[in-house]
């Protein structure tokens, strides 16, 4: 779905105020490529910088960062809205919280935990939907997202109104994209471990990988935002990534556990958008034969993970883009997939 030339993306698109090498082997001499071939990312990187919404680029393989680029918008130590790869980071929150006892598991059914916010006369299949129906977008609900989004975010309480919209699947059915759905999982976080979706984003996050988690939006109860408006650096979103790569630890420090992220890597619906696959917080494609694990976040905020060739790369792009289209996704995928993959597949420990 996303072939598009890095060719085509570097004459398309408008140039940017510094001139880019007209020879990718020169440029490569200035390019930190260990373990990427260097021409292949010459040219990728020329291509991402012609393209106007793309804020940053930051790769690490091998666990070593090996390309920081900032072609414009903020630092790449600033925290910034990474949208719905929000959804990705409430799942990791979760696994951490059935690890730690604060949930059951996978299995563990919501409504209890959100009693005080069910209609007064609930649908019986309420009853049904689980935590991994949430995580997965299979609640059963009509979507909060897309054209339900405004209403949503405008009525006087977004659990209560996530759970009140009439099911259009069952539980455990086809994937509905839906933020209202991931707002409830922050919602069940909260209410069962007694502490904010922040809170334990800062102590079970920022504070091993040695980032920073700023305070992102609240509903009108104090929950904080499941799934959109979540603040990361392009830096930190990386080191998160490199710690799921790395099984969920890092620098020598279990973070995560490494069958939650194994199950969370398992498509359980598909995108009926891109056709990707959608697990736990994570849509999953290949690239050139290889399994592509990643987040996505509105307007082109990426996390994209290649577990066997040791990659992980972070795209932050313009959060608003005017007008307001996913125009330049099938540009990010072609970085990844004609410049990127092929420059670790040809470069020094490659597949």
């Amino acid at each position: 779905m996303y072939r598009l030339s890095l060719a085509l993306i570097a004459v398309a698109a408008p140039a940017c105020s510094q001139p880019v090498p007209d020879t990718p082997r020169a440029e490569a001499a200035r390019i930190e490529t260990r373990g990427l071939d260097a021409a292949t990312m010459a040219s990728t990187v020329a291509a991402a910088e012609r393209l106007p919404r793309l804020h940053s680029m930051v790769i690490a393989r091998h666990g070593q960062t090996i390309a920081e680029h900032r072609f414009r918008g903020p630092s790449l130590d600033t925290p910034v809205n990474i949208k719905s790869a929000s959804k990705t980071i409430l799942a990791t929150l979760t696994g951490i919280a059935i690890e730690r006892g604060v949930l059951t598991g996978a299995d563990q059914k919501i409504a209890p935990v959100l009693r005080a916010d069910l209609p007064a006369n609930p649908d019986p299949r309420l009853a049904d939907i689980d935590v991994g129906d949430l995580l997965s977008m299979r609640a059963g609900l009509d979507r909060t997202s897309g054209a339900n989004y405004g209403a949503w975010v405008a009525s006087p309480n977004w659990v209560r109104y996530a759970l009140a919209r009439p099911f259009v699947d069952e539980p455990g059915g086809r994937m509905l994209y839906s933020t209202g759905t991931s707002h409830l999982m922050s919602a069940v976080l909260t209410r069962a471990s007694g502490r904010s979706t922040h809170a334990l984003a800062n102590d079970w996050l920022a504070e091993p990988l040695g980032i920073r988690i700023p305070e992102w939006p609240r509903d009108a109860q104090g929950v904080y935002f499941g799934g959109n408006d979540m603040l990361m650096s392009p830096k930190g979103l990386l080191r998160f990534g490199e710690m799921i790569r790395q099984g969920g630890t890092i620098d020598g420090r279990r973070v995560v556990p490494a069958d939650w992220i194994a199950t969370s890597w398992q498509s359980r619906g598909t995108s009926p958008w891109s056709g990707n696959g959608y697990g736990y917080g994570w849509f999953t494609k290949t690239s050139s034969g290889h399994d592509v694990h990643f987040a996505w976040g509105y307007g082109g905020q990426m996390l994209f993970i290649v577990p066997d060739l040791s990659l992980s790369v972070v795209m932050i792009s313009n959060p608003n883009p005017h007008p307001r289209a996913e125009s330049h996704l099938p540009e990010l995928h072609a970085l990844l997939d004609q410049g990127i993959v092929p420059a670790a597949i040809r470069g020094s420990g490659g597949a």
